[in-house]
This record gives C-alpha cells, structure tokens and sequence, in this order.
C-alpha cells in the first residue's frame, strides 16, 4: 500500500493485544520510532517491547501492514485516526494473565494501624478538617443531597453516559457517569463512575448490590458536588508525546 504524507503530528489509534481482551484508544506521535513506539506500549499492554510484534489494521479493520521497522517513524507507515495496531506478544505470556488481579499479592494494613500513621490522605484530611472530617461542610452537604433542588437534580447535571472529572485532593480522575440516584450504602445521592483507569474501589457493585457494570477497581461513587461534565477525552497517563 502506498504510503502518503500526512501533515498532522499526532494521531489517535485504537491498541489491541494478544495478552488482554480490550481495547484502548490512545493519541501518539508520528515523530515517534517504531522502537520507541514500543516502549510506551509496554504500559499500556504488559508485553516486553522486545517481544512485541505490530501490526496495522485501517478503520474498516482489514490488514494494512505489520511495523517492523524498529527504526521507522510511526508516521512513515499509513496510519490514520481510527486505524488500530494489533500487539502480538511473544514473551510467552498467557491471554488475560496481566487482567487477573486475583493472582496479585496485596498489601493490606488494619484500620487501627493505617490510623496511626501521620503520611496518609486520611491523616491529611484530618489535620485539614477536609471532607468527612468537617462536620460542618458534610452536615451541609448531606442536607443538601437529601433535598435536591428540582432545578438543579444530580440526574439532570450528570446525565448517564456523559464524559466527567472527578476531583480529588491534589488530583482528578476522568471517566464516565454510569448511574445517578440513591443507594442502599449510604444516604443521599451519588454518581456512579467509571473511571479510565484502575484507580477506583469496586466493580459498580457495593455489598451485593450491582448499580451498573464495569471492570474491578474501574468503578467508584462520589457526591455531585466533586463531579463536572463536560469533554474530558481519556488521558494518556504520560503515555502520550505532542
């Protein structure tokens, strides 16, 4: 297939593997290496850039080419927004090993210790009267989710589906709003999340009770009032180069 100049310096592809069951949409640079390309998919995959072979499927997902130049631009090669690169990985390594977080040794801590510790959000939270820890704001704060405005119900600003940003302390997380309304955990309304990446605590489930579905450690619920919807495309969590 020809390849053609193109004049765009970055470009949004869909990345695939043989390792996981997913695909993930990603922004990378043309200027990039075929090796270097690599390297940033080693995160984003689990495969050894060593160990990686690519190839290039076009939007209507029919076969373009594999990229085996190491030392090829990416932009070299006919890809377009839309296109998807396949990782097939060599390293031995199974389909859905790196998906498996039961096989992950955890860390865990009692509350009564993590509670000793002065380095912790909590600790912080604490000294700061922050969040929970102020009993003023969450007093407020819970008489006002109790009693929603008619005008200004959490349905109607954070409609399902929508893209979000949800603020932490000293950090954001985007995702997706899943569910809107009451739960049986807690009083008050809350927005269900999916987030972008395995930052949050459960799979859209809590004690037994499913409110929507998505990955383990996707999910999460959070007050309106930390939520803003808008468009927030997913990041690349330094994957990325412009």
């Amino acid at each position: 297939m020809e390849v053609t100049g193109v004049s765009a310096p970055t470009v949004t592809v869909f990345i695939s593997s043989s390792l996981n069951t997913f695909r993930s949409e990603k922004r990378y640079s043309r200027s990039l290496t075929i090796a270097e390309f690599k390297c940033k998919l080693e995160l984003l995959v689990g495969s050894p850039a060593s160990c990686m072979e690519l190839e290039l499927y076009g939007v209507d997902d029919k076969f373009y080419s594999k990229l085996d130049q190491e030392d090829a631009l990416l932009g070299s090669y006919p890809v377009d927004d839309g296109c998807r690169i396949h990782v097939i990985d060599h390293s031995g390594a199974r389909l859905g090993e790196y998906e498996d977080v039961s096989r992950v040794e955890k860390y865990t801590i009692s509350q009564e210790a993590y509670d000793q510790r002065q380095d912790t959000v909590r600790s912080f939270l604490k000294r700061s009267k922050l969040g929970r820890y102020n009993e003023e704001e969450r007093a407020q704060q819970e008489a006002e989710a109790a009693a929603p405005s008619p005008r200004r119900r959490p349905g109607q600003l954070h409609p399902v589906g929508s893209r979000c940003e949800v603020a932490g302390v000293g950090h954001s997380r985007r995702g997706t709003v899943m569910y809107v309304g009451l739960t049986d955990f807690k009083p008050g309304y809350w927005i269900g999340v999916r987030y972008d990446e395995p930052l949050g605590k459960n799979d859209g489930s809590v004690n037994g009770k499913r409110y929507f579905e998505c990955q383990a450690k996707y999910g999460a619920f959070v007050k309106p009032a930390v939520v803003t919807v808008g468009d927030f495309p997913e990041e690349d969590y330094g994957l990325d180069e412009i």
